[in-house]
């Protein structure tokens, strides 16, 4: 299976207390070094759809080489979580089985006497029992076991079987790298998030454009008079820092793993949502300062800004890593 889815006055007065922010930043970043533990795997919150959850995380535990986030990393980088997804070589639903592998390895997952490769309760089961057969395929191969299960999934146990472990074929070597480290961004984190180094480069740019108009769909490009609207902004002020996220908030949430509200550090992008069950319904973003309060490009009519986090629809942040971002798509999923 391959993923291909069809589908002014206010910055004036706050320099100093962001300069301050900054400073700190880096003061964190050198001294704590806890990253994230082992133990029971849950799934962030959110990170998953609500109504998908339960499911996720009940088939991710069938087998040792397997974990619910580890499964939820392969339904997102394969569709996207899209029930409809179909892609031009025919693989459909949330889980793109082809109708061939389907066939072998569908169950029936809700017990409702169907086998439907297009309902989730029969799809994401599939997907954990396929992947768990592989694991037996390759259990007495060399190496890592979830890696060498990743890779017969990507390029058949056969192949893992002829070279003692992970192939050397780029996409595949590729296929395990990109959903072992979309893993830690699905995980629920056991211990606290290491800082990130890039944070404090991110916020100064950011901090640069406070009283910028907002633009719906901006990039800061000449064209756009150097406005942006909210993901605009967060990947803009990433990308200063060398650090290439999505464009769309939703996907932007999967750049790294989730600290607590009590964890914040300046830096971490912030999201919101109307659902706060489903990171897939994010609709803003912004990035944290410090003391409770964001800079982001809020809506039409307003400027880039200092605004507060804790707000109803206060969704969860995410720390972005070089390695999360790097293993998320760049074009987002259509239903």
């Amino acid at each position: 299976m391959r993923k291909v889815w069809i589908v002014g006055g206010l910055a004036g007065s706050l320099c100093s207390f962001v300069a301050l922010l900054l400073i700190g930043t880096f003061v964190v970043a050198g001294n704590m070094s806890a990253g994230t533990g082992g133990g029971t795997v849950g799934l962030a919150k959110g990170a998953v759809p609500g109504q998908y959850q339960p499911i996720v995380q009940k088939w991710g535990n069938l087998c040792p080489a397997l974990n619910p986030a580890l499964l939820a990393a392969q339904l997102y980088q394969e569709s996207g979580f899209n029930p409809q997804a179909k892609s031009p070589a025919d693989a459909r639903g949330i889980a793109q089985f082809i109708p061939t592998t389907w066939a072998a390895h569908g169950v029936d997952g809700d017990g409702d006497g169907d086998k439907d490769i297009w309902d989730p309760a029969d799809a994401i089961p599939s997907a954990a029992t396929y992947d768990c057969e592989l694991a037996k395929y390759v259990r007495k191969e060399p190496g890592n076991q979830t890696h060498n299960m990743l890779a017969a999934y990507n390029a058949g146990a056969y192949a893992v079987i002829k070279y003692d472990g992970v192939p050397p074929y780029k996409e595949t070597q590729n296929y395990v790298r990109i959903i072992t480290t979309l893993e830690k961004s699905f995980a629920r984190p056991i211990d606290r998030v290491e800082p990130s180094q890039q944070a404090a480069g991110a916020i100064y740019f950011a901090q640069k454009k406070l009283g910028t108009e907002y633009l719906w769909g901006g990039n800061g490009t000449a064209e756009q008079g150097g406005r942006f609207d909210c993901s605009g902004l967060t990947k803009a002020s990433y990308e200063s820092v060398g650090i290439e996220l999505p464009r769309v908030a939703n996907d932007q949430y999967n750049a790294g793993p989730h600290p607590r509200r009590d964890e914040l550090l300046p830096g971490d992008l912030v999201f919101f949502s109307d659902d706060l069950t489903n990171s897939r319904k994010i609709r803003h973003v912004g990035i944290y300062v410090g003391g409770g309060y964001m800079i982001d490009a809020p809506r039409a009519g307003a400027v880039i800004r200092f605004d507060p986090i804790d707000t109803p629809d206060y969704f969860g942040a995410t720390r972005v890593t070089q390695d999360g971002a790097k293993a998320l798509p760049t074009k987002p999923a259509n239903a």
